[in-house]
């Protein structure tokens, strides 16, 4: 076991491509938290509507985590050969659709707000509340669709910093804005839930302005002349859908199961749904660290398979599946010990019912006992699978224990045997991700998920085999 860690640039390069990936999320959670908490001194009406409506932007950010984890599959690799040229071709292809993505959310949230904001919750309070939010914020996601593909090209090239640059402005940006412009302060009128959602738009399109000025002045990999992004092949973008459907397909899929989940958990009650999202803030900070070390096993491994460093791809996926587990469980311990003080930050004003409160701190409970088991996989299918090359397996593994098991489950316990919300809340969790569990681990002992896209990567892939048919002989 100490041999397996006994590497100093394993180390070094996993803390350099970790930390400012962790760092950039961090602070687009806190950017999501500071909404939440400001938001929080409105009432509980407003915060349940905001929340639910944070889930309808959440569906197209699932989207997009699909497209910038195929962008990443294919970039990694390619940077492992120092292929410029296709690189950007991948990020041209990745940015359409994203754009396609986000245009699409962003009419139908203008055109029918109250008809989306209806979908988690029919109290007319939350509804008109949520229209007004939901018709303002729409604005924010084509910047925000950018972003997320731009930082997705950047990391997969090591560029890592720039992306938590860009999040800290828009960061600060959003919760000056956001104090400003709820509450009326520093010249600036009054606006309550409209202001939260103006203050989001401005900071999500000067997020990516920033992110394209920083770039010139670099000369990064993002720089060069435009149409050489759109200048693919035929075979790339073939190969491209090919790589990317299974991935787009599970987290849609993935995040359609979550917005069912939603809908199931609003309509038991919008206090409810408001303890939800007071605990969803708290998943978001609590993910950040593993969202770092994730991303940086993706560029690790995939770079060394791309380069046709079988062996070492790996040897680097044996370490990050212990430490990623040793770590949740440190992190699931100060969940469980400091759970109350960390929900009762959210009711300094007094605002939020006791029940909202009381029902949070349960929430907190269940999900840090779950939270090794939700860790495991989205390592294995996001940084191991898919940096192999294996888009389809994970996919199918997601797809299987949340349509076939937990979503079923969980519309049976509650719509059939009316079980209390708490109990709806772990079945949720016990139907997808203990099966889970078991399909990703014997299927990472197989290594059947290692699938180069570069021709080095196949070539190497063919003499490990030839290795392992030596040994065994």
């Amino acid at each position: 076991m100490i041999s397996l860690f006994n590497d100093k640039s394993f180390w070094k390069t996993a803390i350099r491509l970790a930390i400012p990936v962790a760092l950039q999320n961090l602070l687009t959670s806190s950017f999501t938290l500071a909404d939440t908490l400001l938001v929080s001194n409105l009432g509980t009406v407003a915060l349940s509507s905001v929340g639910m409506m944070g889930q309808w932007s959440w569906l197209m950010n699932m989207i997009l985590v699909g497209f910038c984890s195929a962008t990443t599959v294919f970039i990694s690799q390619f940077w492992g050969v120092k292929d410029l040229k296709k690189i950007r071709h991948i990020g041209g292809i990745s940015i359409l659709f994203a754009l396609i993505v986000a245009v699409i959310f962003t009419v139908i949230s203008l055109v029918i707000p109250n008809g989306v904001v209806r979908i988690f919750n029919s109290d007319e309070a939350v509804i008109a509340t949520g229209a007004q939010y939901l018709k303002i914020v729409a604005f924010s996601f084509i910047p925000i669709a950018l972003t997320n593909i731009l930082a997705a090209i950047l990391r997969a090239v090591e560029n890592v910093k720039l992306p938590m640059y860009a999040s800290a402005f828009t960061t600060v940006l959003n919760i000056f804005l956001d104090y400003s412009m709820i509450f009326g302060k520093f010249g600036f009128p009054e606006m309550g839930i409209k202001g939260a959602a103006l203050a989001t738009t401005i900071s999500a399109w000067l997020g990516v302005v920033l992110i394209v000025l920083i770039s010139v002045l670099q000369k990064n990999i993002l720089v060069t002349k435009g149409r050489e992004y759109f200048k693919f092949s035929k075979e790339e973008f073939t190969a491209y859908v090919t790589k990317a459907a299974p991935v787009v397909l599970n987290e849609s899929m993935w995040g359609a199961g979550t917005f069912v989940y939603n809908v199931i958990f609003g309509n038991m009650g919008y206090e409810y749904f408001s303890a939800l999202t007071i605990v969803r803030s708290f998943e978001n900070i609590a993910f950040v660290l593993f969202i770092g070390l994730c991303s940086a096993a993706s560029v690790m491994i995939g770079k060394s398979i791309g380069q046709g460093e079988i062996k070492k791809g790996l040897l680097e996926s044996k370490r990050f599946m212990v430490i990623v587990p040793a770590l949740s469980v440190v992190v699931a311990i100060f969940i469980i010990i400091f759970r109350a003080q960390l929900v009762s930050v959210f009711n300094m004003g007094n605002n939020i019912s006791e029940m909202t409160i009381e029902t949070a701190r349960a929430l907190m409970m269940i999900y840090a006992i779950a939270f090794t088991f939700r860790i495991m996989p989205y390592l294995e299918i996001v940084s191991v699978f898919r940096s192999g090359g294996d888009t389809v397996t994970g996919a199918k593994y997601e797809l299987l224990t949340l349509w076939a098991l937990s979503v079923p489950a969980t519309l049976i316990a509650v719509y059939v045997f009316k079980v209390p919300f708490l109990a709806a809340y772990a079945i949720m969790y016990i139907f997808e991700d203990i099966p889970k569990n078991i399909f990703c681990i014997r299927y990472y002992l197989s290594k059947k998920w290692i699938k180069p896209v570069t021709e080095e990567g196949i070539k190497g892939l063919e003499r490990f085999n030839k290795e392992k048919v030596g040994e065994k002989q």
